[in-house]
This record gives C-alpha cells, sequence and structure tokens, in this order.
C-alpha cells in the first residue's frame, strides 16, 4: 500500500469505527458509559488505537498495543480501588506505563522513559474535550516538519497520526464522546513516538558522538513544550480549578504547567510518599513562578479519615471533569 493509500484509509476507517463504537457504547452503558452531560460514551478512544497499532510500523505498535491495551481495562474496570491510595485500573495503567519504558529501551533507548511518561500529560490535556486532540494535532505538525527538513524517511508517521485524530476529533470536541484512557494513552505513547523520531533525526546531524545524551535532552524539551501547549489550551479550566479547589491563590502558568506534569493519581501517590502528611509552604517568588506550589500541594495534608480523604480525592477527580 501506498503511503498517501494508508493516510487516506486510515482516516477514513478511523472515523468510521469512531461512529461504531460511539453507537455501541452507548448502547452497552456500563462503565463505557459517563453520566456527565447527558450521559456520554466513554472509551471511544478505542478506534483510534487500533487504527494506530494497525498502521503504526513494527515494532513501534507495539508499543500502543500495550499501553492502550492496560487503558482499556482501566476503562472497564472503572474506580474500584486497590488497597488505599491505588485504584485498580491505575495499577494495570502503571504496568503498561512500565512495560512500555523496558520494552522501549530496548527500541529507542533511554528517550523510551519520556515516550511513556507522555501518557501523563495527555491524560491531563483529555480532562478538557478537544484539548488532548488539539495537542496531537499541533504536535504532529511540528514533528512532520522537522522530519521533512532533515529529510527523514519517517516523515509520514506524524502525518499517520494527524490524520487518525482527524477522524476522531469532531466528536470528541463538541463534548459528545470521551475517548477514555485508551485514547489518551495510546496518542501520549504514539506522540512520543513521533517525538523520539525527530530526537534522534536531528541528534544524528547534529551530535552524532554523543548521541543518547543530546537525543534524551530534545527529546525533553518536545515534552515539555507540549506541556505547556496542554497548560495554555486548559488555562482558564486550570485557573478555575487550582483556585477554587486546591485553594492556590493567584496561580501563576507555571502552576498551570506543573498540574499537566504532576497532576492525578500518579503525582498525588508520589506526592503521598514523598511527604506524607505535611504540606510545605512555598514563599520564594521564583519557585511561585515555576509552580513550586502546585508541586507540593498534598492531597493528603489533612488529618481526616483516610475513608474522607478518599472520598475527597474521588470528588476533586470528578469536579475538574465535571465542570468542565
Amino acid at each position: 500500500m501506498e503511503i498517501y493509500q494508508m493516510w487516506i484509509v486510515a482516516f477514513f476507517l478511523t472515523l468510521i469505527l469512531t461512529i461504531i463504537f460511539t453507537v455501541l457504547f452507548s448502547k452497552i452503558k456500563g462503565n463505557l458509559f459517563e453520566n456527565i452531560r447527558g450521559g456520554i460514551p466513554r472509551g471511544v478512544g478505542i478506534a483510534p488505537f487500533l487504527v494506530m497499532v494497525l498502521f503504526f510500523p513494527e515494532p513501534y505498535n507495539y508499543l500502543i498495543a500495550i499501553i492502550g491495551i492496560m487503558a482499556f481495562i482501566d476503562d472497564l474496570i472503572g474506580r474500584k480501588r486497590l488497597g488505599s491510595y491505588m485504584e485498580i485500573g491505575q495499577f494495570f495503567r502503571g504496568i503498561g506505563i512500565l512495560v512500555v519504558m523496558i520494552y522501549g529501551y530496548l527500541i529507542m533507548g533511554p528517550v523510551a522513559i519520556l515516550v511513556a511518561l507522555m501518557v501523563q500529560i495527555l491524560n491531563i490535556a483529555d480532562m478538557q474535550p478537544g484539548t488532548a486532540c488539539f495537542t496531537v494535532i499541533i504536535m504532529s505538525v511540528v514533528s512532520f516538519t522537522i522530519l521533512t527538513l532533515f529529510h527523514s524517511s519517517s516523515y509520514y508517521i506524524p502525518i499517520l497520526l494527524l490524520l487518525i485524530c482527524l477522524g476522531y476529533i469532531s466528536q470528541d470536541y463538541s463534548g459528545y464522546i470521551m475517548m477514555g484512557e485508551i485514547g489518551n494513552h495510546s496518542f501520549g505513547v504514539a506522540l512520543g513516538i513521533c517525538f523520539a523520531l525527530v530526537s534522534a533525526t536531528i541528534t544524528k546531524t547534529i551530535a552524532p558522538t554523543v548521541f543518547y545524551p543530546v537525543e534524551f535532552i530534545i527529546m525533553l524539551i518536545l515534552f515539555l513544550i507540549t506541556a505547556i501547549i496542554i497548560a495554555k489550551l486548559r488555562e482558564e479550566t486550570l485557573r478555575y480549578y487550582l483556585t477554587y479547589y486546591l485553594h492556590i491563590d493567584t496561580p501563576t502558568f507555571g502552576d498551570f504547567v506543573m498540574d499537566v506534569l504532576t497532576g492525578g493519581g500518579l503525582g498525588d501517590l508520589f506526592r503521598r510518599l514523598i511527604l506524607e502528611n505535611e504540606h510545605p509552604t512555598i514563599k520564594n517568588s521564583l519557585l511561585i513562578k515555576l509552580g513550586g506550589r502546585r508541586l507540593v500541594y498534598n492531597p493528603f495534608k489533612s488529618k481526616k479519615s483516610k475513608k474522607d480523604i478518599l472520598n475527597k480525592k474521588i470528588s476533586l477527580a470528578e469536579d475538574e471533569e465535571g465542570f468542565i
């Protein structure tokens, strides 16, 4: 199949599968149907996931398959708890992230760590309709442009991802469907793969003798740029969330970026393990601008019972999705 034919087929297949799964999940309901805004089918990101696994080249499609399968388990199980601080779905997603890191390391080296961590920032982006898709579109275009300028044969992969996203985006942007964990996790790893290709291409040209360190730095820059774009797209909702739910007065843009980088259940788990019940006060103006207050915000700082703490945590997560 020619590259142009593959692009066209990927776009229309994603469009058709999105419609099919939207109807199917609306009938199945359960954990695949979110009771917000009148009821929304959730996990429709399985459509772009399947197309990515089908059309991304080996072995990159294996990384997408691993994280997608683990994420879909989360979508199916819902918010059932595993111990005091973790949900069953979060556990499976964590396993998926670790496997992507380890297997990805064998494929592309240390940048696989950042490829796997793209799951975090796309997951936060997906808390607002259309934001994850817009991020993928913007950074796919950036990746394609760089790969083309450097005459890389991998230029077709970001365009493939772009067209898959365009085949899915319309209903997600309108808020009529939700991609679920399978969608944002798959898009995250797929976009991370594009970044890894860009980083490798640039490094081979400018610094082949110190390949891995330079490649990692370039990948990190792309990673942070993506987080900044998400923070900008979500700026108003993040300001509301940090001000009224986390009680961070006059949050800075650094707080928004830090929320993208460290928000959600995984970040809270690390804060709990590191800070325990402490909640450090940040007074340094530079650290405040860089998002230090959001970084050390500890949802477990109160002396309430574990049950009250967990209920509050769940409520906050639901509120962040619900008010958007």
